[in-house]
């Protein structure tokens, strides 16, 4: 989702160098949001998106902040056309954040989705941060990671649990995660939009967010108006990660939260905000603007 990208796009990848961690932040979040941090199984081949197919747009922007103390800026692109879906973001430091950073770039993916079901078809991922390139290039097909280019790879260490082609199959990159479809229109602001795990492979790790239904919060005054549904969220990690790690051990007990709001069609849901206990205090990424314009519930022929 929009969180676990932030952490590819600012640098907190594979490597993060010394010279950009302060106080045990890793460029613009905690060392361990990158080991989080938005299903597949038929294949996209099958489907054809007709010319007058409608069209649904977002548009985001995102405020990133810790303890109350705004770090970065992202803004977020999507659109859907019929079953069809492209996904951009980019995001920069902002506020103190320009302080310990200076990482830019952006990140896009696209797919398809199937019913409740998102079915990624490519990703990439480039950004430079403390003098280093990161970069990330996914090919998917039927919910599985084809291919992929990944810079810089892991330092070699006996203890991380070794990602295998077996981790790579039923996954998804982190963009295509921020969409959450849901089978019926009438699911959408209720618990059939938390019931469901991500399973994120993002180039260097592979983790899964298992959502639960919360509640509902009436949100207004930022482009949209409405109810927003509200999902416990957990991390547990999966492949490429250290399990001695404080970080690590922190993340799978850290209490999670987002709110997803409708982006214009009934059965589609977008992060409107994600919320992170931290040792050094809350995460939060919000909406601070969004523009919404679709025309319903619609599914292109297939």
């Amino acid at each position: 989702m929009l969180l676990l990208t932030l952490r590819n796009i600012l640098g907190a990848g594979a490597r993060t160098p010394p010279a950009v961690r302060r106080g045990g932040f890793e460029v613009i979040g905690i060392k361990s949001i990158g080991r989080m941090a938005v299903l597949p199984f038929l294949a996209g081949a099958l489907l054809i998106t007709p010319a007058h197919a409608k069209k649904s747009t977002v548009g985001g922007v995102y405020s990133i902040s810790i303890a109350g103390f705004k770090v970065a800026r992202g803004t977020l692109s999507l659109v859907m056309q019929g079953n069809a879906y492209s996904a951009k973001v980019a995001m920069a430091p902002a506020g103190i954040g320009t302080l310990f950073s200076t990482g830019k770039g952006g990140a896009e993916a696209s797919g398809w989705l199937v019913g409740s079901k998102v079915v990624p078809s490519k990703y990439r991922m480039a950004s430079h941060a403390a003098n280093l390139d990161f970069y990330v290039n996914l090919n998917q097909g039927s919910g599985n990671i084809r291919s992929m280019e990944v810079t810089p790879q892991f330092k070699p260490n006996a203890e991380r649990i070794k990602v295998t082609n077996r981790h790579r199959r039923n996954a998804m990159d982190p963009l295509s995660a921020a969409l959450m479809p849901v089978r019926r229109a009438k699911d959408s602001l209720g618990p059939k939009a938390c019931s469901r795990k991500l399973p994120i492979f993002d180039g260097w790790t592979r983790f899964d967010i298992k959502l639960s239904y919360q509640g509902t919060k009436e949100v207004s005054g930022r482009g949209y108006d409405g109810l927003v549904v509200v999902c416990k969220a957990k991390w547990v990690p999966v492949a490429g990660h250290r399990p001695s790690k404080e970080s690590v051990k922190y993340m799978a007990k850290a209490p999670m939260e987002i709110w997803l709001a409708p982006m214009g069609r009934d059965n589609v849901l977008v992060p409107y905000r994600i919320s992170i206990a931290t040792k050094n205090g809350r995460l939060l990424v919000e909406a601070s603007k969004l523009n919404i314009d679709g025309d319903g519930s619609d599914r292109a022929a297939r």
